[in-house]
């Protein structure tokens, strides 16, 4: 038996003749796990030999009975719960890919199959299988709707993103839904982002404290944004800078947005403001008027950005930040946050919840000094990380400040603007992928950055 089997297994490493369904069952039990390996990856094997293999103990092997698109779908509805997460990572591009193409003619039975496996991967606990699911079901128009859903309303940013952003299977009313229960950031930025955000949309993310989503929305040309939803955000944007450039790039702006909002951006934005093809002469004398105005004022050349705060002074913020006047040193308005912070701590008051409130409103300085007080760091120290735009640094220092591994990767993308797909993600739910000798260095290092000078903002035997 054993010659007969490395005959057949010498053959068969040789050529892809077709094999017998007795030199099938022999291959299927080789002990070689290539030979094994490589009669799960033919697409002429037979259904029952797919199935048998799609429990074999090597995960090689599970993984290209995975990959085999005539694997049956029983033998996938095993593999969707394979403890080999690139099993079912191959798994997920494959049923995904297969799923839309189903028509109505196909055996109910297999439809029905496919969609249990893709609500399995929908639910898979690794973000990881969800994100590749959701990336190749994202610009899909007959995608399966329940899955679709599902994917939209993950509680995971890098999933539900994809589907989000781009998905032609989600209703106005799916998007409205989202937007009023959303309880985490990202996904209303997602949503702003679409090939088109109708008027109901975009008046539900503007009505939102989502500074991100907000300043996505009107920079989206294709957004429809009504004339009085507008004017709200104009009236918001003297204090959101972020907010400043794509408002004097939207369409259709009215003489009075226009004259608004060149009260208070920058000297070149009004530049642009002029620019634009769309302005009535009694618009652009105002634009010229006010540029002029400030090069007198000022004693500035055209097209110098201007240095300090907004035009009117800055409401107090909803986590403690000062009103501060224009004129008031950026130094006075940093200490005064950092106390009020400091106080905050004292009270019990400074959550991660409150954290997160600032970080929704734009308040970089208020984030920065909850991150130095939480970690008993340096705000020097904080500040020198998000700088450096360093993953590993601003996770270490959320973990040395007690917070969650996913805030941190939301730190890490709207604090210190690391792209999405650099971030470093939780391992685990809402495990910190780096070990703590790991962070530890990492702060060590950045604290080699820091002025000798520099002091950590908590008295001695505070909380780290």
């Amino acid at each position: 038996m054993r010659g007969a089997l490395n005959r057949i297994a010498g053959a068969f490493k040789l050529a892809r003749n077709a094999l017998s369904y007795d030199e099938e069952k022999l291959l299927a039990r080789h002990s070689d796990v290539a030979v094994r390996a490589r009669l799960a990856a033919r697409e002429d094997a037979r259904p029952e030999i797919l199935y048998y293999l799609a429990e074999d103990p090597a995960p090689e092997v599970r993984r290209n009975i995975a990959a085999n698109a005539q694997t049956p779908r029983h033998a996938d509805l095993v593999l969707a719960r394979d403890g080999d997460e690139v099993v079912r990572c191959d798994l997920v591009a494959k049923i995904a890919r297969l799923a839309p193409g189903l028509s109505a003619n196909e055996q109910e039975q297999v439809r029905l199959l496919t969609y249990q496996v893709l609500e399995i991967l929908a639910r898979d606990q690794l973000v990881r299988v969800r994100r590749i699911l959701a990336e190749t079901l994202k610009d899909m128009a007959d995608a399966p709707v329940a899955i679709i859903g599902q994917l939209a309303r993950d509680t995971e940013v890098e999933v539900a993103g994809p589907v989000l952003r781009s998905s032609p299977v989600l209703t106005d009313e799916d998007l409205l839904e989202i937007i009023r229960t959303c309880s985490i950031m990202g996904p209303l930025t997602a949503i702003s982002q679409r090939a088109h955000v109708g008027s109901q949309a975009s008046d539900a993310i503007a009505e939102s404290d989502d500074v991100e989503a907000i300043g996505a929305l009107l920079a989206n040309p294709s957004a429809q944004i009504r004339e009085e939803t507008l004017d709200r955000l104009v009236d918001r944007a003297p204090e959101i800078e972020a907010w400043h450039k794509p408002l004097t790039r939207r369409p259709k702006l009215s003489p009075r947005a226009v004259t608004k909002i060149a009260s208070f951006v920058a000297d070149s934005l009004i530049a642009v403001l002029q620019a634009r093809g769309d302005l009535d002469p009694a618009t652009v004398k105002v634009l010229k008027s006010e540029l002029q105005s400030r090069l007198g004022r000022d004693g500035g050349a055209p097209g110098a950005e201007k240095k300090d705060a907004p035009a009117r002074p800055c409401r107090p913020g909803a986590n403690g930040g000062p009103a501060a006047e224009d004129e008031a040193p950026a130094r006075a308005d940093t200490d005064a946050v950092l106390a009020r912070v400091k106080h905050m701590h004292a009270e019990g008051q400074l959550s991660e919840e409150a954290v997160s409130s600032a970080l929704a409103e734009g308040n970089r300085r208020f984030v920065a000094a909850a991150l130095s007080v939480l970690s008993n760091l340096p705000l020097a120290l904080v500040e020198k990380v998000a700088e450096s735009q360093s993953a590993r640094g601003v996770t270490a220092l959320c973990w040395k400040a007690g917070l969650r591994m996913r805030f941190a990767t939301m730190l890490q993308i709207r604090f210190a603007h690391i792209a999405p797909n650099a971030a470093v993600g939780a391992v685990d739910m809402d495990k910190y992928p780096l070990t703590p000798e790991e962070m530890d260095w990492q702060i060590d290092f950045f604290g080699t950055m820091v002025p000798a000078g520099a002091k950590s903002t908590m008295p001695s035997g505070s909380r780290g």
